[in-house]
Protein backbone atom coordinates (compact mmCIF):
# COMPACT_ATOMS: atom_id res chain seq x y z
CA UNK A 1 0.00 0.00 0.00
CA UNK A 2 1.26 3.01 -1.00
CA UNK A 3 1.66 6.35 0.99
CA UNK A 4 0.87 9.80 -0.14
CA UNK A 5 2.65 12.78 0.55
CA UNK A 6 2.05 16.28 -0.89
CA UNK A 7 0.28 14.38 -4.02
CA UNK A 8 3.82 11.85 -4.22
CA UNK A 9 3.06 8.40 -3.84
CA UNK A 10 5.84 6.51 -1.47
CA UNK A 11 5.97 3.24 -2.01
CA UNK A 12 5.64 0.30 0.86
CA UNK A 13 9.30 -1.00 0.28
CA UNK A 14 12.52 -0.54 1.71
CA UNK A 15 16.03 -0.18 0.16
CA UNK A 16 18.56 -2.98 1.10
CA UNK A 17 21.83 -1.70 2.22
CA UNK A 18 25.30 -3.79 2.38
CA UNK A 19 28.26 -4.11 5.33
CA UNK A 20 31.44 -1.77 3.91
CA UNK A 21 34.95 -0.45 5.16
CA UNK A 22 35.10 3.31 4.85
CA UNK A 23 37.54 5.92 5.86
CA UNK A 24 37.90 9.60 5.49
CA UNK A 25 40.60 11.78 4.16
CA UNK A 26 41.53 15.20 4.50
CA UNK A 27 43.14 16.92 1.64
CA UNK A 28 44.43 20.15 2.17
CA UNK A 29 46.14 22.80 0.07
CA UNK A 30 47.64 25.80 -0.89
CA UNK A 31 44.37 27.39 -1.83
CA UNK A 32 40.70 25.57 -2.26
CA UNK A 33 40.87 25.06 -5.85
CA UNK A 34 43.97 22.78 -5.63
CA UNK A 35 42.55 20.89 -2.91
CA UNK A 36 39.43 20.57 -4.41
CA UNK A 37 41.28 19.04 -7.85
CA UNK A 38 42.80 16.64 -5.97
CA UNK A 39 39.85 15.43 -4.36
CA UNK A 40 37.71 15.25 -8.20
CA UNK A 41 40.37 13.30 -9.43
CA UNK A 42 41.03 10.88 -6.45
CA UNK A 43 37.30 10.13 -6.17
CA UNK A 44 37.30 9.78 -9.85
CA UNK A 45 36.28 6.20 -11.27
CA UNK A 46 34.52 5.49 -7.92
CA UNK A 47 31.06 4.67 -8.39
CA UNK A 48 30.47 1.49 -7.63
CA UNK A 49 32.18 -1.55 -6.47
CA UNK A 50 30.88 -4.03 -9.16
CA UNK A 51 33.90 -2.42 -11.34
CA UNK A 52 35.58 0.73 -9.81
CA UNK A 53 37.18 -1.35 -6.94
CA UNK A 54 35.28 1.51 -4.42
CA UNK A 55 33.03 4.04 -3.57
CA UNK A 56 34.34 7.49 -2.85
CA UNK A 57 32.79 11.41 -3.28
CA UNK A 58 33.53 14.67 -1.71
CA UNK A 59 31.76 15.07 1.88
CA UNK A 60 32.49 18.81 2.49
CA UNK A 61 35.00 21.65 2.09
CA UNK A 62 36.97 22.18 5.08
CA UNK A 63 38.06 26.04 6.47
CA UNK A 64 41.57 26.66 7.77
CA UNK A 65 40.81 26.81 11.39
CA UNK A 66 38.89 23.34 11.29
CA UNK A 67 41.82 21.86 8.82
CA UNK A 68 45.32 19.77 10.19
CA UNK A 69 47.58 22.19 8.79
CA UNK A 70 45.43 25.55 8.85
CA UNK A 71 45.01 25.15 4.99
CA UNK A 72 41.88 25.35 2.92
CA UNK A 73 40.86 21.59 2.39
CA UNK A 74 38.57 18.65 1.10
CA UNK A 75 37.02 16.35 3.23
CA UNK A 76 37.05 12.64 1.31
CA UNK A 77 35.06 9.60 2.04
CA UNK A 78 35.61 6.47 0.51
CA UNK A 79 34.03 3.01 0.91
CA UNK A 80 34.73 -0.41 -0.61
CA UNK A 81 33.92 -4.00 0.00
CA UNK A 82 36.86 -5.36 2.38
CA UNK A 83 39.47 -3.45 4.32
CA UNK A 84 41.92 -5.20 2.27
CA UNK A 85 40.49 -3.42 -1.01
CA UNK A 86 39.75 -0.41 0.54
CA UNK A 87 43.99 -0.06 1.49
CA UNK A 88 44.89 -0.93 -1.84
CA UNK A 89 42.51 1.85 -3.71
CA UNK A 90 43.72 4.46 -1.08
CA UNK A 91 47.46 4.26 -1.61
CA UNK A 92 46.62 4.16 -5.65
CA UNK A 93 44.15 7.45 -5.45
CA UNK A 94 46.07 9.32 -3.16
CA UNK A 95 49.48 8.15 -4.82
CA UNK A 96 48.79 9.06 -8.12
CA UNK A 97 45.79 12.09 -7.44
CA UNK A 98 47.33 14.06 -4.32
CA UNK A 99 50.76 13.39 -4.06
CA UNK A 100 51.33 13.98 -7.69
CA UNK A 101 48.90 17.20 -7.14
CA UNK A 102 50.26 20.55 -6.53
CA UNK A 103 50.75 22.17 -2.41
CA UNK A 104 48.93 18.87 -1.28
CA UNK A 105 49.26 17.42 2.19
CA UNK A 106 46.75 14.79 3.19
CA UNK A 107 45.35 13.65 6.77
CA UNK A 108 43.31 11.01 8.42
CA UNK A 109 39.96 12.39 9.04
CA UNK A 110 38.57 9.91 11.56
CA UNK A 111 39.05 9.63 15.42
CA UNK A 112 41.66 7.05 16.18
CA UNK A 113 40.93 3.46 18.20
CA UNK A 114 37.45 3.81 17.97
CA UNK A 115 36.06 0.49 18.72
CA UNK A 116 36.41 -1.94 15.40
CA UNK A 117 38.46 -0.10 13.86
CA UNK A 118 41.25 -0.93 11.82
CA UNK A 119 44.01 1.23 9.83
CA UNK A 120 45.33 1.24 6.18
CA UNK A 121 48.13 3.13 4.96
CA UNK A 122 48.44 6.77 3.97
CA UNK A 123 51.96 7.94 4.07
CA UNK A 124 53.49 4.77 5.37
CA UNK A 125 54.25 2.82 1.41
CA UNK A 126 53.82 6.77 -0.05
CA UNK A 127 56.86 7.98 1.63
CA UNK A 128 59.58 5.37 -0.49
CA UNK A 129 59.14 7.79 -3.37
CA UNK A 130 61.02 10.56 -1.52
CA UNK A 131 63.96 7.54 -2.44
CA UNK A 132 65.55 8.11 1.25
CA UNK A 133 65.36 11.87 1.42
CA UNK A 134 62.03 11.71 3.50
CA UNK A 135 62.36 12.43 6.86
CA UNK A 136 59.23 11.77 9.77
CA UNK A 137 58.18 13.48 13.15
CA UNK A 138 55.84 12.35 15.68
CA UNK A 139 53.14 14.86 17.11
CA UNK A 140 51.31 13.95 19.96
CA UNK A 141 51.69 9.95 18.97
CA UNK A 142 51.14 10.51 15.44
CA UNK A 143 53.31 9.82 12.83
CA UNK A 144 53.71 12.05 9.49
CA UNK A 145 56.02 11.94 6.78
CA UNK A 146 57.53 14.34 4.69
CA UNK A 147 58.28 13.85 0.94
CA UNK A 148 60.85 15.61 -1.00
CA UNK A 149 58.73 17.09 -4.57
CA UNK A 150 59.75 19.89 -6.53
CA UNK A 151 57.18 22.28 -4.96
CA UNK A 152 58.61 22.11 -1.46
CA UNK A 153 57.25 18.76 0.16
CA UNK A 154 54.55 16.55 0.49
CA UNK A 155 53.14 16.02 3.88
CA UNK A 156 51.13 12.87 4.70
CA UNK A 157 49.92 11.07 8.13
CA UNK A 158 51.49 7.47 8.40
CA UNK A 159 47.98 5.97 8.05
CA UNK A 160 44.02 6.69 8.69
CA UNK A 161 41.78 4.86 10.14
CA UNK A 162 38.87 2.25 8.66
CA UNK A 163 35.58 1.70 9.67
CA UNK A 164 32.49 -0.37 9.32
CA UNK A 165 29.92 1.35 7.09
CA UNK A 166 26.89 1.01 4.97
CA UNK A 167 26.49 1.19 1.58
CA UNK A 168 23.89 1.10 -1.57
CA UNK A 169 20.94 3.14 0.42
CA UNK A 170 19.35 4.25 -2.47
CA UNK A 171 15.96 5.94 -3.85
CA UNK A 172 14.09 5.82 -7.18
CA UNK A 173 12.68 8.84 -7.91
CA UNK A 174 9.91 8.54 -10.91
CA UNK A 175 8.71 11.25 -12.53
CA UNK A 176 6.82 12.19 -15.86
CA UNK A 177 9.68 13.43 -17.42
CA UNK A 178 13.38 13.91 -18.07
CA UNK A 179 13.54 17.43 -16.61
CA UNK A 180 11.45 16.65 -13.59
CA UNK A 181 13.29 13.51 -13.02
CA UNK A 182 16.65 15.69 -12.87
CA UNK A 183 14.95 18.49 -10.75
CA UNK A 184 13.97 16.07 -8.00
CA UNK A 185 16.97 14.06 -7.97
CA UNK A 186 19.25 17.41 -8.02
CA UNK A 187 16.58 18.61 -5.25
CA UNK A 188 17.42 15.32 -3.43
CA UNK A 189 20.89 15.54 -3.63
CA UNK A 190 21.53 19.05 -2.71
CA UNK A 191 19.66 18.47 0.86
CA UNK A 192 21.79 15.08 1.50
CA UNK A 193 25.05 16.95 0.77
CA UNK A 194 23.96 19.34 3.79
CA UNK A 195 24.67 16.04 5.83
CA UNK A 196 28.09 14.94 7.40
CA UNK A 197 29.37 11.38 7.06
CA UNK A 198 28.03 10.50 3.83
CA UNK A 199 28.38 10.58 -0.20
CA UNK A 200 26.38 9.89 -3.16
CA UNK A 201 29.18 8.26 -5.55
CA UNK A 202 27.78 8.69 -9.24
CA UNK A 203 28.12 11.44 -11.20
CA UNK A 204 26.30 14.35 -9.94
CA UNK A 205 24.90 11.84 -7.12
CA UNK A 206 22.74 10.46 -9.67
CA UNK A 207 22.39 7.49 -11.93
CA UNK A 208 20.45 6.64 -14.29
CA UNK A 209 21.25 2.94 -15.05
CA UNK A 210 19.99 1.45 -12.33
CA UNK A 211 20.78 -2.66 -12.30
CA UNK A 212 19.49 -5.83 -10.81
CA UNK A 213 21.37 -8.54 -9.68
CA UNK A 214 22.30 -10.89 -12.68
CA UNK A 215 22.05 -10.95 -16.66
CA UNK A 216 20.67 -13.27 -19.40
CA UNK A 217 24.73 -12.97 -20.08
CA UNK A 218 27.00 -15.47 -18.23
CA UNK A 219 29.48 -13.30 -17.47
CA UNK A 220 27.64 -10.36 -16.32
CA UNK A 221 27.26 -10.02 -12.53
CA UNK A 222 24.62 -7.19 -13.14
CA UNK A 223 22.21 -5.46 -15.37
CA UNK A 224 19.70 -3.08 -16.31
CA UNK A 225 16.91 -2.89 -14.36
CA UNK A 226 14.42 -3.45 -16.33
CA UNK A 227 11.49 -3.38 -14.12
CA UNK A 228 11.58 0.31 -13.93
CA UNK A 229 12.78 0.96 -17.74
CA UNK A 230 10.00 3.09 -19.08
CA UNK A 231 11.02 1.77 -22.56
CA UNK A 232 10.19 -1.77 -21.72
CA UNK A 233 6.68 -1.71 -20.02
CA UNK A 234 4.84 -4.11 -21.99
CA UNK A 235 7.76 -6.11 -23.38
CA UNK A 236 9.07 -7.49 -19.96
CA UNK A 237 7.30 -10.14 -17.66
CA UNK A 238 7.23 -7.34 -14.49
CA UNK A 239 7.18 -3.67 -14.59
CA UNK A 240 7.16 -1.81 -11.68
CA UNK A 241 6.21 0.62 -13.99
CA UNK A 242 2.53 -0.65 -15.61
CA UNK A 243 -0.85 -0.27 -13.74
CA UNK A 244 -1.70 2.45 -11.78
CA UNK A 245 -3.32 5.65 -11.71
CA UNK A 246 0.25 7.34 -12.58
CA UNK A 247 2.01 4.18 -14.64
CA UNK A 248 1.18 5.73 -18.32
CA UNK A 249 2.77 9.14 -17.13
CA UNK A 250 6.10 8.21 -15.87
CA UNK A 251 8.28 8.63 -18.29
CA UNK A 252 11.95 8.54 -16.79
CA UNK A 253 13.35 7.18 -13.28
CA UNK A 254 16.82 8.46 -12.00
CA UNK A 255 18.58 6.67 -8.73
CA UNK A 256 20.15 7.98 -6.02
CA UNK A 257 22.86 5.66 -4.54
CA UNK A 258 23.95 6.68 -0.86
CA UNK A 259 27.08 5.32 1.53
CA UNK A 260 27.58 6.24 4.87
CA UNK A 261 29.62 5.77 7.89
CA UNK A 262 26.73 4.43 10.03
CA UNK A 263 22.96 3.02 9.46
CA UNK A 264 21.81 6.01 10.87
CA UNK A 265 23.75 8.17 8.95
CA UNK A 266 22.06 6.22 5.59
CA UNK A 267 18.84 6.89 7.43
CA UNK A 268 19.03 10.39 7.70
CA UNK A 269 20.04 11.00 4.28
CA UNK A 270 17.33 9.37 2.63
CA UNK A 271 15.07 10.86 4.54
CA UNK A 272 15.95 14.73 3.96
CA UNK A 273 16.35 13.14 0.30
CA UNK A 274 12.80 12.14 -0.19
CA UNK A 275 11.56 15.47 1.48
CA UNK A 276 13.51 17.63 -0.82
CA UNK A 277 11.97 15.84 -3.85
CA UNK A 278 8.57 15.53 -2.33
CA UNK A 279 8.28 19.22 -2.16
CA UNK A 280 8.28 19.45 -5.96
CA UNK A 281 5.37 16.79 -5.70
CA UNK A 282 3.33 16.31 -8.90
CA UNK A 283 2.97 19.74 -10.04
CA UNK A 284 6.44 19.77 -10.87
CA UNK A 285 6.61 16.28 -12.33
CA UNK A 286 7.75 14.07 -9.50
CA UNK A 287 4.70 11.04 -9.22
CA UNK A 288 6.48 8.37 -7.12
CA UNK A 289 9.23 7.30 -5.13
CA UNK A 290 10.78 3.80 -4.45
CA UNK A 291 13.77 1.88 -3.75
CA UNK A 292 15.58 -0.84 -4.47
CA UNK A 293 16.30 -4.30 -2.59
CA UNK A 294 16.65 -8.20 -3.28
CA UNK A 295 13.61 -9.25 -1.09
CA UNK A 296 15.68 -8.92 2.07
CA UNK A 297 17.99 -12.09 1.29
CA UNK A 298 21.92 -10.10 0.90
CA UNK A 299 21.84 -7.15 2.53
CA UNK A 300 21.25 -6.61 6.75
CA UNK A 301 20.86 -2.79 6.48
CA UNK A 302 16.76 -2.31 5.14
CA UNK A 303 15.41 1.03 5.04
CA UNK A 304 12.10 1.37 5.45
CA UNK A 305 10.47 4.65 3.34
CA UNK A 306 7.43 4.59 5.24
CA UNK A 307 9.18 4.60 8.54
CA UNK A 308 12.01 7.16 7.16
CA UNK A 309 9.06 9.23 6.75
CA UNK A 310 7.42 8.45 10.38
CA UNK A 311 4.21 7.43 8.66
CA UNK A 312 1.37 6.71 11.29
CA UNK A 313 1.61 3.01 12.83
CA UNK A 314 5.38 3.15 11.28
CA UNK A 315 8.26 3.33 13.44
CA UNK A 316 10.27 6.31 12.97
Amino acid sequence: MGLERNGVVIDETFAEAFPMKATRILITAHNMAWARHAAVSATGFATSVIACGCEAGIEREILPDESPDGRPGVSVLMFSMSGKELGKQLERRVGQCVLTCPTTAVFAGLPRGAPGSDVAALGKNLRFFGDGWQISKVIDGVRYWRVPVMDGEFVAQEDTPVVKAVGGGNLLLLARDTDAALAAAEAAVAAMKRLPNVVMPFPGGVVRSGSKVGSRYANLNASTNDAFCPSLVGLVAHSELAGGASAQAIGCVMEIVIDGLTEADVGAAMRVGMEAAIAIGPAGGLLRISAGNYGGKLGPFHFHLHRLLGAAGDAP
